[in-house]
């Protein structure tokens, strides 16, 4: 039986257009996403989140669902979980 510790995801990496590498916790990572969601406009927002209602609720559902969110052409935001040791 695999261990639960498996699949956790508690830190990112997260790679924008022409910034270094950042690592961010899981709030964090929320965080951004909601921020970086409030500033697209509504025909910019991918389809499955025109769906959904909140702020929250979409940047949740990316965090699960995906690990890049289009910006605009050439520009990105992707995401990936790690695993830090301590």
């Amino acid at each position: 039986m695999p261990d639960s510790l498996m699949y956790q995801q508690d830190d990112y990496v997260v790679l924008e257009t022409n910034q270094p590498e950042k690592f961010l916790t899981s709030t964090e990572l929320l965080e951004k996403l909601k921020q970086t969601l409030q500033q697209l406009k509504e025909e910019e927002l991918p389809h499955d989140l025109k769906k959904i209602d909140s702020l929250q609720a979409q940047a949740e559902y990316l965090l699960d669902t995906s690990c890049e969110l289009d910006l605009a052409p050439g520009q990105y935001l992707q995401w990936y979980a790690v695993r830090l040791e301590k």
